[in-house]
């Protein structure tokens, strides 16, 4: 009996270490984006903890990943751009 009983304890001390760990975590996001889409230029910013590159295709080693981002499309006919792929890393 009294062996149950402090397992009973442990595991509520357990449970109880767990929930104060997690509610002690920030609740910050790691990195913030503003995005503006007006018309005709798509502008991607990372305002804080990332930078950003164009992953359409794939990754390209020889394509350096910065704060800011810019894409569009333009022609005759064309009144919206498709959506395009945008790779984030976060900065340390």
């Amino acid at each position: 009996m009294m062996f149950t009983a402090k397992r009973v304890v442990l595991a509520g001390a357990l449970i109880g270490a767990g929930w104060a760990a997690g509610r002690a975590q920030t609740a910050t996001p790691a990195f913030e984006l503003i995005v503006q889409a007006p018309a005709g230029q798509v502008s991607v910013e990372c305002v804080r903890g990332c930078e950003l590159a164009w992953v359409e295709r794939g990754v390209n080693s020889d394509d350096t990943p910065k704060p800011t981002f810019t894409f569009g499309c333009k022609g005759p006919g064309v009144e919206r751009c498709g959506s395009g792929r945008i790779g984030g890393w976060i900065k340390p």
